[in-house]
């Protein structure tokens, strides 16, 4: 019996490089690789994207209402652009001066007690046992302390790791819809899963017409919540900063949200819905959920991604407490260095000390191969197969163990057994989790290179991209999935570039680790391997194809079908290109359907055979067939 092909027709979404849709990130990866054109096109998109300029009917116009053309913009903003994306030092807040508490203790005597004044409309609901008030007469009070006390006094504090990988410089979420307060977390699930649903040029009316209610899927989450004021950060620091916990900051907290935000407010869906954490491998355990609902048939489309946003002190002082995160101090002592550089913060398989915070959110849309044809929808890759294991027995919660030794070696053997071994052996990379610390440039190139010398694979790129971006935690595979489509397209894997050499004691036996990009184009290749690994035991390996090695399966299957299907694509095609050449320009198209179009539920009709929605083109079907027929 055949399954369906789980094809990618659509992808965007946000990190420290820019849109992931039409690869504008992947193109900042890759700039100097790039024929002049395409950097100047994506130097002035992400000017655009960055508020540096903006467009009118004459051209770009400047922050001085001064009218410029493509070329001025990119001689004009480029140090701008790049100096403003990757990682980099942390730009939302000074992370030299962070406002916190500092508990004081106030000693007090019969012979001498601590007074101060306080005004009337500050004091407490209920007044501590051991104040003794005086009313001034003039709003103020008097407050003589009995005994010892414990005081909170306003005092900042520096953070040890001060490099991130934010949004571009500028570019703020909530500028591009209606955000009603909303956490930048899902703000940015918003815009990930717009961007994706634009760059399929096929409507999503249309897409949702062509199939059940049911056969749609959204898979997505967030590893750490909310975290931000208005979700579980501001929940759980409200009283103690002497606020009030509001309505809709429990609600807006929770993991799921990223999910139930692009069913209530992106797609209007009534379909399948799911939210999956695995740690740092999270985005892949999201997919390979979808790809398990689309091989089975119970699932024809599927918007699947992450949104993570903890670049806040809280969440890098945790880090930092793990030694996990690479601090100031350390950088800087690896170069032998006065200050740390920023830049290369971030430092997979070279000597390190620590990843590197990152916020990010990606998103892809799949499809069934039939619905595909079908629609005519656009083919940028496959996930055949993605395996998840756990590491068994652990001596500590973030050491790594064999589970990922599981995970990648079944992706590789899979991979084989689908394209063939002289493709994996020929025409395959991997793109490591690669998260700059010292354990992970020892046991993951351990790993990469035992697989190779099973699977007789010599000269092995292996790439991370986390050196670009940072680690985004939910999203992190994501970054990587967005990045192996890129290099599909443009047959150029991204060098590790934030290193000057691989360290001593990384195994190079079967590998190769590039330190510059590297041109595939006489190679070509039509595997991706995405690794990732998670604190806790959370391992995950997928394999993708690209759009060429898909189309050869789809030849195989569909015969002269593929005729009509090449022609329905041109359309699709044109479509994705008029949104992509809007989007380089800022205009994001943002989907946010607020109270629109609510389902009358009055009118919702049951029958035997299943229930139809007002509004819904085809009806939800009951299954008639009983499963376990065998057993009666």
């Amino acid at each position: 019996m055949s399954v369906s092909l789980p094809l990618i027709v659509g992808y965007g979404g946000y990190n420290a490089a820019g849109r992931s849709s039409s690869d504008q990130a992947f193109r900042r990866m890759i700039l100097e690789s790039l024929p002049q054109s395409q950097q100047q096109q994506t130097i002035v998109s992400l000017a655009c994207l960055m508020g540096l300029v903006k467009t009118t009917d004459r051209g770009f116009e400047t922050a001085d209402e001064q009218i410029i053309d493509a070329s001025e913009v990119d001689k004009q903003f480029r140090s701008t652009v790049l100096s403003g994306t990757l990682v980099r030092k942390i730009s939302s807040f000074d992370p030299s001066a962070v406002s916190g508490n500092k508990k004081v203790n106030l000693s007090a005597s019969a012979e001498s007690q601590p007074v101060f004044t306080i005004a009337k409309r500050d004091l407490p609901t209920v007044t501590p046992k051991h104040w003794q008030l005086t009313d001034l007469q003039d709003g103020t009070f008097e407050v003589k302390l009995s005994e010892d006390s414990d005081l909170l006094v306003a005092s900042d504090y520096e953070l040890a790791a001060k490099a991130a990988g934010e949004l571009p410089q500028g570019f703020d979420p909530a500028n591009h819809y209606n955000a009603r307060f909303h956490p930048r977390t899902l703000q940015m699930a918003l815009m990930g899963a717009s961007d994706a649903l634009h760059s399929v040029g096929v409507e999503w009316q249309t897409i949702a017409d062509a199939v059940k209610p049911d056969q749609i899927g959204v898979y997505s989450s967030s590893g750490f919540s909310q975290m931000s004021e208005e979700g579980f950060g501001g929940l759980f620091q409200a009283r103690l900063k002497g606020g009030r916990t509001t309505a809709k900051q429990v609600p807006m907290g929770l993991n799921s949200m990223p999910a139930d935000f692009i069913n209530a407010y992106v797609l209007g869906s009534v379909g399948h819905t799911e939210a999956i954490t695995g740690a740092c491998a999270t985005f892949l355990y999201c997919l390979q959920a979808a790809v398990r609902d689309i091989r089975s048939g119970v699932r024809r489309v599927a918007i699947v991604g992450n949104a993570e946003s903890v670049i806040m002190p809280e969440v890098s002082e945790g880090f930092s407490n793990m030694s996990a995160l690479g601090s100031d101090e350390n950088l800087a002592k690896l170069d032998g260095a006065d200050k740390p550089d920023w830049r290369r913060a971030s430092r997979p398989f070279g000597e390190n000390c620590g990843f590197t915070l990152a916020e990010g959110t990606q998103y892809v849309v799949l499809m069934d191969d039939a619905l595909t044809v079908e629609l005519g929808a656009d083919i940028h890759g496959a996930v055949p197969d993605i395996f998840i294991n756990a590491d068994g027995v652990k001596k500590s919660i973030s050491a790594p163990g064999v589970g990922n030794t599981i995970s990648f070696a079944k992706a590789v053997a899979s991979a084989a057994n689908i394209v063939g071994k002289e493709t994996v052996q020929k025409h395959s990379f991997v793109h490591a989790h690669g998260s700059s610390t010292p354990a992970n440039r020892t046991t993951e190139s351990n790993l990469i290179n035992c697989v190779a010398e099973a699977f007789d694979i010599e000269d092995w790129p292996v790439t991370a991209v986390k050196s670009y971006v940072g680690h985004t935690i939910s999203t992190a595979s994501g970054d990587q999935l967005m990045s192996a489509l890129g290099t599909f397209k443009y047959q150029i894997i991204p060098g590790i570039k934030t290193i000057s050499k691989v360290a001593d004691d990384v195994n190079q036996q079967h590998t190769v680790f590039p330190l510059q990009d590297m041109d595939m184009s006489d190679k070509n290749m039509h595997v991706a391997f995405i690794n990732s690994k998670g604190f806790g035991g959370n391992n995950a390996t997928a394999v993708v194809l690209s759009p060429q090695q898909a189309e050869k399966m789809m030849a195989t299957r569909y015969g002269k079908q593929l005729e009509s299907y090449f022609a329905k694509r041109e359309a699709t095609r044109n479509n994705a290109e008029a949104y992509a050449n809007r989007a380089d320009m800022a205009q994001l198209d943002v989907v946010y359907r607020f109270g629109e179009d609510l389902i009358d539920e009055e009118k919702v009709s049951i029958t035997k055979e299943g229930i139809s929605i007002p509004g819904l083109a085809q009806d939800v079907a009951f299954e008639l067939e009983n499963p376990y027929s065998d057993m009666q």
